[in-house]
This record gives structure tokens, sequence and C-alpha cells, in this order.
């Protein structure tokens, strides 16, 4: 089967390992990710990339001339992508810029005018209701009437297009898998004398933006309440709450507890996991956000509680969007906002070492079983075998 999946993700070589998995499940698989030759990803990192050209075999990826550097809507590609459709005759066409992307149409519209015959396949995932006008609502129509199959990337992104009228083929899977040769359990007895921990202390943990809607304050005030036993809170990330979350906790008496990791490479994350008790991702629905075409803001799935639950972390997570499909019975779920709920389940953890260790297990089997990258290539050559062989 010849697969051709393109999108500003792959310019990152660790957002690879995925399709490299893919292309390594059968011996006539071929694998080609297709991605911008200049990208400038913007935030931290906001100086433009220039990708390059990789053969691997099985698993290749073309840097194709782009439109539009840092916005993934408007990116379009240029001339030579024609050349590179008819030398690769793909069965698939797998396009991850959401419904109403430019290049998607783009990828269609030479699929039929080279007589291509592969099946067209968008990824997405967007996760709120929205409104669209014209001209964007006649290009999303074209995209799903066009469209042969769905990856999405969450449940409510699935429930969102049907009541789009998509009416075909959906897969929820998340875009990206875990490393499980990196994120896996492994003490860290250095790093934790450095950081000041000791054994005897329940380390709670968060990775992730100092932002509002990742629910900080309300993990704040949840762990003020518990000042009377023994915990660290250790918080990788950096962002606009750093401040405020300090000042809050100086109110209530814990701002000695906490410990910030300001910048730590993401092949160094799995060390800082590692020495978690659990890891908590309270985010929160907002809806103060404003787009185009919607409103708000809800977890779209939470890639670091499968990194947590590989490690064999116990993970508690709120129900914004998501979370609680992705943690599943393997970890607590609490009601997003609620100070009261997030404090009863740290004190379970805190109190039962059998529940933590059972989570702990449960966590691990779950994300071995579904959200490696191995794990979700599989997943995907089942659902691309399911579009070849549908309708011929």
């Amino acid at each position: 089967m010849k697969i051709i999946v393109a999108s500003h993700t792959y310019i990152v070589d660790l957002n690879r390992e995925k399709l490299r998995a893919l292309a390594n499940l059968e011996p006539d698989m071929e694998v080609t990710a297709i991605v911008p030759r200049r990208w400038r990803p913007g935030g931290v990192q906001n100086k433009i990339i220039e990708t390059e050209y990789l053969d691997e075999g099985s698993f290749k990826v073309i840097p194709v001339a782009n439109f539009s550097e840092n916005h993934q809507g408007l990116l379009t590609f240029g001339l030579d992508l024609i050349r590179v459709l008819q030398k690769l005759k793909p069965d698939i066409i797998q396009v991850e810029q959401g419904s109403k992307a430019l290049s998607y149409a783009q990828f269609i519209s030479l699929n039929k005018l080279l007589g291509l015959n592969a099946k067209n396949v968008f990824f997405t995932w967007w996760n709120l209701p929205y409104e669209l006008k014209f001209p964007a609502s006649l290009l999303e129509s074209y995209n799903l009437k066009n469209t042969d199959g769905i990856v999405a990337g969450n449940k409510d992104g699935e429930d969102i297009l049907r009541e789009r009228g998509y009416s075909g083929p959906i897969k929820v899977m998340p875009q990206l898998g875990v490393d499980e040769t990196l994120f896996k359990p492994e003490s860290q007895p250095e790093l934790q004398q450095k950081l000041g921990i000791s054994d005897s202390e329940f380390v709670v943990g968060f990775v992730g933006r100092f932002v509002d809607e990742k629910g900080l304050l309300t993990l704040n005030q949840a762990l003020g309440g518990l000042s009377d036993r023994p915990w660290k809170w250790l918080l990788l990330g950096r962002g606009e709450l750093e401040s405020a979350l300090l000042e809050k906790a100086a109110e209530l008496g814990i701002k000695d507890r906490l410990i910030l990791v300001e910048s730590v490479p993401h092949d160094e994350v799995h060390r800082y996991i590692n020495l978690m008790s659990c890891l908590v991702l309270p985010s929160e629905t907002t809806y103060k956000f404003k787009t185009l075409t919607a409103i708000g803001w809800k977890e779209q799935f939470g890639h670091v509680l499968i990194e947590a639950m590989a490690c064999g972390v116990p993970v508690i997570g709120s129900d914004s969007g998501e979370i609680p499909n992705v943690i599943g019975d393997a970890g607590l779920v609490f009601a997003e906002g609620s100070v009261v709920e997030l404090r009863k389940c740290l004190l379970q953890l805190m109190k039962d070492g059998d529940l933590a260790k059972s989570l702990g297990k449960k966590g691990g089997d779950r994300t071995m079983s579904i959200y490696t990258n191995k794990a979700l290539a599989k997943q995907l050559l089942d659902f691309y075998r399911e579009l070849v062989m549908a309708n011929g």
C-alpha cells in the first residue's frame, strides 16, 4: 500500500515515529510525508525551519514549496506537488490540516485531475461546534463531499462532523503516539536529590503551559487544603499565569512546596515524570477565545497523560474535552473546576498506595495497547484497508 501523509507537523523528526512504524508494518508499505519546505512554527520556536529530504527506504519525507509559512488553514503547496503525486501514485492521501484546509482541497483536486483514484482522508483536532460563512462554508462543503474517511483526534470531533452532515467512516485516535522506549518506568535518584525531593514526599506533577484554561489555580486551591500532608508540586512549563500562581501559593502558605522547572527538552521530560507520584491535568473549558468560526477551547486530547501513563504514573484529569476518554478506567476523573473533587482525588492517591500502584499499572497497559506509535500505526493501517476495500 502506498500512503501519503501531508502536514506541517512532520517537519519535526520526533513527530514522524508513527509514520515510520506504519512503513515497517508490512513489506509492501510505502509511506511518504509531504511537508512544507519552509515553516515558521511561532510561539517559543519562531525561527523558520528549512525541511530536508529524507529517504529511509519504505519511509520518506519530501519537502514541497509552499505558500503561507505559519498558517495551517492557508497552507498550500507549489507546482512540484504535481510531479510528486504523479511519481508516487498513492492509494491513500491523508492531509492533517482539518476540514476547512485549502491544502486538503488542493490534494483532492489534484487527485481527480491526475486520475490517481486515491482515497481522500483528513485529520482534525477540532472539538467545538462552529459556524462558517462563505467562502469557508463552500470550501468545507467541497472537502467533506470528496472525503472517503476522517481521522478525528477526539470523540467530540467525530460528533461535530456528524452534525455537519458527514456520514462516512471516522476513526477516533490521536495524531501522535508515545515513545515507549523513552517514556517508561525508571527511577531518577540523582534528579530527585537535585530537586530536593525526599522519599517520604508525595509528588504532584503538572506538565504544560501556565495559562488559565489548564486549571492550575484550581489545582493550587486543592493542594492548599492538604497542607497537613507531606507533598511537593513539580511543575514543568511556563506561561503568563506563573506570577499569579506563585502569589496564590504564598497566600495559601504552600509556596515553598512548589518546584518550577521552566525549560526541559522533550527527550528529558520522562525523567521528571518518573519523579511524580501522580500527574494532574486539570484543564477547564473556556469561552474566552474567539476565532473566525468558533468561540472557546476545551482539551483536545492531553498528550502528557499518555506519557505519564507509559511511565506507570497514576493520572488525575478533569472531565474537559477528551480527557476522560484518554484516561478510561486507568485513572481518576473529576468535574472540571471543582476544588473539592480534585482534592478528594489527590487524597485518595496520597492515602492509598495500592490504588496508586494499581492505576499506574492500568495506565501503562492501556498506553502500550492503544497509544504507542506502533499501536496507532496498526489502527491506521486497519482503517486504510477498510477505505481501500470499500467501493473497490
